[in-house]
């Protein structure tokens, strides 16, 4: 195996070079052995690579200092071994960095000769909805106001007049990207003319000013899921903002706020609640009905010599769980009523009922 040249030595800088002349160094053997400018030339490959792995320890201040105690053993796996890697692989690895370099350099070799433009598309939107605790729990659809740019009614989102189109821009050919050498090095910019669109309005329409979007309200139909809960986020694909020259609109997203309910308590997708009930139902038991926050009503045991404060466990009949497991409980905490006023019957019928109750503990 061939023993590794010392970096240093590969770029022409001394131990104590700083991260500018390390920089300017790698710029300066990139430059004159870049395969663009030496085509065919497995030699200046060779050392476009070496010069590459150089920087890419040199550059980074833990692994250059590892190199600087250990050397090449030192790095291990940490390192970069680019002797055996192919240059578009090498190239699209450090893409960005060569961008720096060379101004937006294209004629990558494997890169297919150019660099593809990043699909466009609209803004994503952010919006508020305030629901109640019953359209939470039922769920179903539901109509979001967004305000914002819209596709223009009158050119249908084209920016041309309404009987014309837009053409095809013959600066870039329909790119949107017009490019211009430099020696062996090509670069490349958005089109001044179609503003890097690729096509041309030579009549804009009148209404949208050409711009193909008009600010207005527009209403959207979500669909909320039951069970939702106050944080949580819907995403509606394409509903955003309308994107430039008829590419993809962004997506909408939904914040979701339940407000709170005066009879009910939530906790995840349990429903709890007061019931309210006199004396003697409390001494002797019965039937408890609970209306939930859908109007549906749920019948509940109430069992004889319940206690003030009791709590009552009806199960799978909470709120209905996101992942369709079923739903949650409900819990009913048993309030009893003592009356405050009493008439002289009333008073004489509870000292019997006193009397009778002591006489029974004895």
């Amino acid at each position: 195996m061939t023993e590794k040249r010392d970096y240093y030595e590969i770029l022409g800088i001394s131990r104590e070079a700083g991260e500018d002349e390390v920089r300017r160094a790698y710029k300066q053997s990139a430059l004159k052995h870049h395969p663009d400018r030496n085509p065919g030339d497995k030699a200046a490959e060779a050392s476009f690579k070496e010069a590459t792995e150089a920087y890419s320890v040199l550059s980074d201040q833990t692994k250059r200092a590892t190199y600087d105690r250990f050397g090449h053993a030192g790095l291990g796996g940490g390192g970069f071994d680019f002797s055996g890697a192919g240059m578009g692989d090498i190239l699209s690895q450090f893409q960005d960095m060569f961008s720096d370099f060379f101004g937006g350099m294209s004629g990558f070799p494997g890169q297919g000769g150019s660099r593809r433009r990043r699909a466009e598309r609209g803004q994503d939107v952010r919006v508020e909805a305030s629901l109640s605790l019953k359209d939470a729990m039922l769920g179903g659809k539901h109509e979001i106001v967004v305000a914002g740019a819209a596709p223009c009614d009158k050119c249908s989102g084209l920016g041309a007049k309404p009987g014309t189109r837009p053409e095809t821009c013959n600066q870039c050919r329909g790119s949107g990207q017009v490019t211009a050498q430099r020696g062996f090095i090509m670069f490349s910019s958005p089109c001044a003319r179609c503003r890097g669109t690729g096509q041309y309005l030579p009549d804009p329409c009148e209404h949208c000013r050409g711009s193909g979007m008009v600010e207005r309200e527009r209403k959207v139909v979500v669909s909320i899921p039951g069970g939702i809960e106050s944080g949580q986020r819907l995403r509606v694909p394409s509903q955003g903002m309308p994107g430039p020259s008829n590419t993809p609109p962004g997506d909408l997203y939904v914040d979701i706020e339940v407000e709170e309910d005066p009879r009910f308590e939530r906790h995840g997708a349990d429903l709890g609640t007061h019931a309210s009930v006199s004396f003697s139902e409390a001494a002797l038991g019965g039937k408890l009905e609970v209306t939930l926050p859908d109007d549906s009503i749920v019948k509940a045991e109430l069992a004889a010599g319940t206690q003030p404060g009791s709590v009552i466990r009806v199960r799978g009949q909470g709120m209905p769980r996101l992942d369709r497991s079923g739903r949650g409980d409900l819990h009913i905490a048993v309030d009893v009523r003592v009356p405050k006023k009493l008439s002289k019957q009333a008073k004489q019928l509870l000292k019997e009922l006193e009397q009778e109750l002591s006489a029974s503990e004895d």
